[in-house]
């Protein structure tokens, strides 16, 4: 049996054994990647462990410790009651203003994991406040980012445009960057109507500073409605918030201004406060999500240990021999949104828009309808738990809802999986070829 067909079996048996077992998923891929790689392939320890995501380790730490301390002094509680003056107290509009604001952020340059890392704490601790689906709240942030990935000025859009013409492939980024856009906003609409956006509208709810003391107002059958008053302006921040606020901006500045290290910039920012308040610091460390940290990392780097042994590239030559392009070109969607919902979504557009040019170069598929449709599929399913967007929701949903929302992301994300393939290649492939 080949390499390739090992590592795909094991990783169906982690996936069987967690599901059945609720064994933590990473702590089993990590034993996986040490038994296939050690075990099987004669491989060194530290070839296994080469595709340990470091990167997205010091992410999802160094942003939740941040956020673990911001939310123990007060300070995500001032920022949630900032957002909400910002639409004039309406609950039902906050999930939309910040899909906006992720998808103008991404649009404008910043990666995704970046502007999600900063936006999703925010809106996670408005949901639990005002009673919102957490779930709800957070795909409209992970949407409105990758809305806003293949803009021509985005970090997604540039890369695999990028690809494109290195390979000589005709290219459209304005049609990759509608065509994503649209995707997901559809998306968004169905996530908040589906999810309780239609109560929130219904309820027409507002949410300033205000008590819970009753105005009795006379309705138009004669009833008597209650609404609530203004009870206080927002204190003022005390030095902690402070602090913690001022360094929030030098994040914001950092990750999506002068390009630095988001994980590492966060986890600075989380030290510097940690030193000015120990004792907070202090609870805030037992608030990382850890398991989620050892899930995600666990799978990432078996994934990363089948790229290494050639698995994604033996899918694509399997692909290049069918006979059938238009069959070939849903395969090669359908590898995207697999292999991404694991991955970096940046890293197997690169690998996977190479191996299709030997289909768009037949002339029965469409070069631009196909890109577009392998780059939505492999963007899209950043929703999963295990993708770097999916985790920092995760991460930030609170540990009274952890558990649920990470199973509803894995059903949405999977889910998407299945579906954005399909969907992307009848709308885009398919009338083109």
């Amino acid at each position: 049996m080949s390499p390739q067909l090992i590592t795909i079996i094991v990783l169906a048996v982690v996936f069987l054994v967690g599901t059945v077992r609720s064994v933590n998923l990473g702590a089993l891929a990590l034993v996986g990647a040490f038994g296939v790689g050690v075990g099987l392939l004669g491989m060194d320890a530290g070839d296994v462990l080469a595709g340990f995501p470091a990167e997205l380790f010091v992410i999802l730490v160094g942003v939740t410790f941040l956020f673990a301390i911001a939310s123990g002094n007060g300070t995500v509680d001032w920022l949630v009651q900032q957002a909400i003056r910002a639409v004039g107290g309406h609950v039902a509009a906050i999930p939309w203003i910040l899909f906006l604001l992720s998808g103008l952020l991404v649009a404008f340059g910043a990666v995704s994991p970046a502007a999600v890392a900063i936006i999703a704490p925010i809106g996670m601790t408005f949901a639990r406040r005002y009673g919102i689906n957490p779930l709800m709240m957070g795909l409209m942030v992970v949407h409105g980012s990758a809305a806003g990935n293949f803009s021509p000025l985005g970090v997604l859009g540039v890369i695999t445009n990028g690809v494109v013409d290195r390979n000589g492939i005709p290219g459209s980024p304005t049609t990759l960057f509608l065509a994503n856009l649209a995707f997901n906003v559809l998306l968004g609409i169905g996530i908040y109507l589906g999810l309780g956006g239609l109560q929130l509208l219904r309820e027409r709810r507002r949410a300033h500073d205000w008590t819970t003391e009753a105005v009795d107002e006379p309705e138009t059958d004669g009833a008597v409605a209650v609404r609530t008053a203004p009870a206080r302006q927002a204190t003022r921040l005390n030095r902690d918030q402070l602090l913690t606020t001022v360094g929030l901006g030098v994040l914001v500045v950092g990750a999506l201004v002068l390009g630095l290290d988001v994980g590492l910039t966060a986890l600075t920012v989380a030290v510097v406060l940690a030193v000015v308040s120990p004792q907070e610091a202090k609870q805030a460390v037992g608030k990382i999500s850890w398991s989620v940290v050892l899930l995600i990392c666990g799978i990432v780097t078996y994934v990363g240990l089948m790229q290494s042994v050639g698995t994604v590239d033996y899918l694509g030559a399997l692909i290049g021999s069918t006979g059938a392009p238009l069959v070939a070109a849903l395969l090669v969607c359908y590898i995207g949104a697999v292999v991404s919902a694991f991955a970096s979504t940046t890293g197997i557009l690169g690998a996977l828009i190479p191996l299709a040019v030997p289909l768009m170069v037949t002339g029965h598929v469409g070069a631009i309808a196909l890109v577009a449709a392998l780059s939505i599929s492999a963007s899209v399913v950043d929703s999963s738990p295990f993708s770097t967007n999916g985790a920092l929701v995760v991460a930030n949903a609170g540990s009274e809802h952890q558990d649920r929302v990470y199973r509803q992301l894995m059903k949405w994300g999977m889910s998407l999986v299945v579906v954005a393939p399909v969907l992307t290649w009848l709308a885009l492939v398919l009338p083109t070829s």
